[in-house]
């Protein structure tokens, strides 16, 4: 009997070092299993507590007072599957008649609380079929992403989700994207995961950095081009353009429009070519874009007008000839000038890292989720990474980005060296490759 008193104490003790210290190891380990039975234990109670239950069909009322039997119970949605996840819990529920999935997205709060879980987001599957995801424990406080991702063309992994779920950034589904963020909020690491994702694809890299190339000359063996200045800039989004009419003649030159030409085999972007004739697609990553926008004078102003309007044609133009654009900064709006604001409705997904005003939220998600801009201003200043990303669709959802260094991304760089695309239309903005290092001899401060 001491024994078994001793190996349920040690037991307690290890479930509660791991909840404390591993909560994603006492979840496989324990928490599934506790879970499970709070849900299928209180599923009844809590869903007609919760006012999730619909009164019983009048012929079952009927038959009980002709039987002369107990009146019938509410009936609560029924489960269609309870699966357990490396994070959590998937409840997939029947709706019964008269019910709504907005009922079950307002109550996923009174949810979390009665089942005892971390967090509890709803959607809706097809009509009549809602799921819910639920997560045991905090899993955006240290963010592991699974060991198999799925990967696929222009498809990669970037964050995890707070339900659990791998974040993607599919470029064939929403080519542009907007992310924003203050410093140190985690809007570097994000572009930093990106490319690292990104260099392992068959795609062409170009990147504009006017910080002096601080952020993106260090990934510069990955990149076909780059530019560290507005005006190499503008030259270089001139030359984008160029390629992106070349590409648009090679389509036309393929399309095949005849009579007996299956409307399968009509090009009319680069994924309908032959692989053999298609272009490799371009990602153009522009870092703090304001540097892009703002002036001081008149010739930077008519360089300016350049940049935007190379941009917003690119943003328009550019998603059948394989460009897709990724677009960051502190703050986009429209106090930088004209054509912003035409340029940030072409960019369907937003990214908002943690912002220093609510202004800047609103400019992100004011025009497609509400909602999204008051949890953008909620996020804390102790967790750099966290976001929230929604796109034109109007949902949302808090995203973190797993931390990558800035050696780890320049190490996947250098390993795919070797897919860098040789495009001609960008030869002459290809980055030199640096020599071994040189000291540089720094100006001692002014003595008084």
């Amino acid at each position: 009997m001491r024994w078994l008193i001793a190996a349920v104490v040690l037991v307690a003790v290890l479930a509660g070092l791991l909840r404390w210290r591993r909560p994603a190891w006492y979840w496989l380990s324990f928490g599934v299993t506790f879970a499970t039975c709070r849900v299928v234990g209180r599923y009844r109670a809590v869903m007609d507590a919760c006012g999730l239950t619909v009164p019983p069909p009048r012929w079952r009322l009927a038959i009980a007072r002709m039987a002369n039997r107990p009146v019938p119970e509410p009936r609560a949605p029924r489960i269609l599957r309870l699966r357990p996840t490396r994070t959590g819990l998937v409840l997939r529920l029947g709706l019964r008649p008269g019910q709504d999935a907005f009922d079950v997205a307002a109550s996923c709060d009174r949810l979390r609380h009665s089942f005892g879980m971390f967090g509890v987001t709803s959607r809706e599957i097809r009509s009549g079929v809602v799921e819910l995801r639920m997560t045991g424990y905090d899993v955006l406080r240290r963010v592991q992403m699974p060991a198999r991702a799925e990967r696929s063309t222009m498809r990669v992994p970037v964050a995890l989700r707070e339900d659990g779920d791998v974040h993607y950034r599919d470029y064939r589904t929403t080519p542009h994207a907007l992310t924003i963020g203050a410093t140190k909020s985690g809007k570097s690491v994000y572009q930093r995961n990106l490319v690292a994702e990104l260099a392992a694809q068959e795609v062409a890299l170009v990147g504009v950095d006017c910080k002096q190339g601080v952020e993106l000359f260090p990934l510069a063996r990955r990149f076909s081009a780059l530019a560290d200045n507005p005006d190499t800039a503008a030259d270089l989004l001139d030359a984008l353009i160029a390629h992106m009419e070349d590409v648009y003649q090679l389509i036309r030159a393929e399309q095949r429009i005849t009579a007996d030409t299956p409307d399968a085999d009509i090009a009319a972007d680069i994924w309908d070519l032959p692989d053999h004739l298609r272009p490799v697609p371009i990602v153009l990553l522009v870092d703090e874009v304001a540097e892009l926008a703002l002036f001081s004078t008149k010739d930077e102003e008519k360089r300016r007008d350049r940049i935007i309007t190379a941009l917003a044609r690119l943003a328009q133009l550019g998603r059948a000839a394989g460009i897709y654009l990724e677009i960051c900064g502190q703050r986009f709006g429209s106090e930088l000038g004209k054509g912003i604001t035409m340029l940030r409705a072409q960019l369907s997904v937003r990214t908002a890292h943690r912002v220093n005003d609510e202004t800047s939220a609103n400019m992100a998600f004011g025009d497609i989720a509400p909602d999204a801009a008051l949890a953008t201003v909620q996020i804390p200043v102790s967790v750099p990474g966290l976001a929230i990303t929604g796109d034109a669709s109007g949902g949302w959802s808090r995203v973190r980005t797993p931390h990558t260094s800035l050696r780890a991304a320049v190490d996947a760089c250098n390993k795919h060296a070797h897919l860098t695309p040789e495009l001609p239309a960008l030869d002459a903005f290809r980055p030199v490759l640096a020599s071994p290092a040189v000291p540089v001899a720094i100006p001692a401060p002014a003595t008084p």
